[in-house]
């Protein structure tokens, strides 16, 4: 692995993470409060956040995927991962399980 894919998944990995944990906090917390007691502050903060990261997500996979040379399939289940809750955990484990192992071998 070079050092600029290195690096790529270092970004990968940290963005990949937040989206994951505001993505929890939206659907876990702000949006129950606001069908459930009609509070729909938290929705309108974190909602925007949310996008705004997965915008940047949506970019530093692509890089992580340009300089990995993965599949297109690959890349959009990669890309995807970042809008269903807890897969972009599952999404970037296995990401940097495999990017270790070509690495190694």
């Amino acid at each position: 692995m070079t050092d600029g894919t290195q690096k790529a998944l270092g970004r990968y990995r940290l963005i990949a993470y937040v989206v994951g944990v505001v993505l929890v906090l939206l659907t876990v917390v702000a949006m129950p409060l606001k069908y459930l007691a009609d509070q729909p502050e938290l929705v309108s903060i974190i909602g925007p956040v949310h996008g705004f990261l997965y915008m940047v997500y949506l970019a530093l996979t692509a890089d992580l995927a340009r300089r990995a040379r993965w599949s297109l399939g690959k890349t959009v289940l990669i890309l995807l991962a970042g809008t269903v809750p807890f897969v972009s955990f599952v999404a970037e484990r296995r990401v940097t399980e495999e990017m270790r192992t070509v690495t190694a071998a």
